[in-house]
């Protein structure tokens, strides 16, 4: 069982009551394999209903930082920033650098996952670690949290455009440097139904600038868009 005291020192902040410290990084999988009890004595749960609340927080939280940073900006812009700093991607990448991988529980065939299938846990165990905090230690506990993690990334979300999907970005670019609009292609696709792969070519008039795979269209035209622009050096 992984040091949770170790973790409490790298945030910064000690449960009062570390069942939920502990329910925070339980995955449902994990009890399937493992009918236990938490270090409180209680019986064990997994972190999904933390989740809900500590998604519903971050929201909260992230919405009233923006909204006071950036007073002469509308709302659509607003909530662009906003969707930039709590998606799936940005709360993983902050989980990955507190260490939560090391921390997690998880089947194990869950803990063989790699790629897309962690990246949704941990941003889902790191929702459920601002639960835990809120119902630990309240609003002001679990906004010192949000605040430490995630703020000093919103300035090169802004700078960077960050906030764009990467189709919307190419298009944009595309259009003001050649005055065209990018095509997307299916270049090829294979896999069983359940696990198709698709490749996909970002196209600017004849030229294809790069290709791009996913499990839908949708996502290898985003994955293209992005290897794209990093190719025209529009990042």
């Amino acid at each position: 069982m992984a040091d949770f005291a170790v973790f409490e020192s790298k945030i910064g902040y000690v449960f009062t009551d570390k069942g939920l410290l502990e329910q925070s990084f339980t995955h449902r999988s994990y009890l399937n394999e493992n009918r236990t009890s938490t270090r409180s004595g209680r019986g064990a749960e997994h972190n999904e209903r933390l989740e809900f609340l500590g998604d519903a927080v971050l929201e909260l939280v992230v919405t009233e930082f923006l909204y006071a940073k950036y007073p002469e900006k509308p709302e659509g812009d607003l909530t662009a920033y906003r969707a930039a700093l709590v998606n799936t991607v940005s709360i993983s990448e902050a989980a990955k650098i507190l260490g939560m991988n090391d921390f997690l529980l998880l089947s194990r065939g869950e803990s063989k996952d790699t790629g897309r299938a962690r990246q949704i846990i941990l941003a889902n165990a790191f929702e459920a670690l601002i639960g835990a905090i809120y119902l630990d230690a309240g609003y002001e506990a679990a906004k010192n949290f949000i605040r430490n993690q995630l703020f000093h990334k919103t300035d090169e979300v802004v700078a960077k455009r960050l906030w764009q999907d990467a189709k919307s970005h190419f298009q944009e670019l595309a259009q003001e440097k050649f005055g065209k609009t990018p095509d997307y292609q299916l270049l090829n696709q294979s896999g069983p139904d359940h696990d198709k792969r698709f490749v996909v070519g970002a196209y600017v008039g004849q030229d294809k600038i790069a290709t791009g795979e996913g499990h839908s269209k949708q996502e290898a035209e985003q994955a293209a868009a992005e290897k794209a622009l990093a190719v025209k050096g529009w990042q």
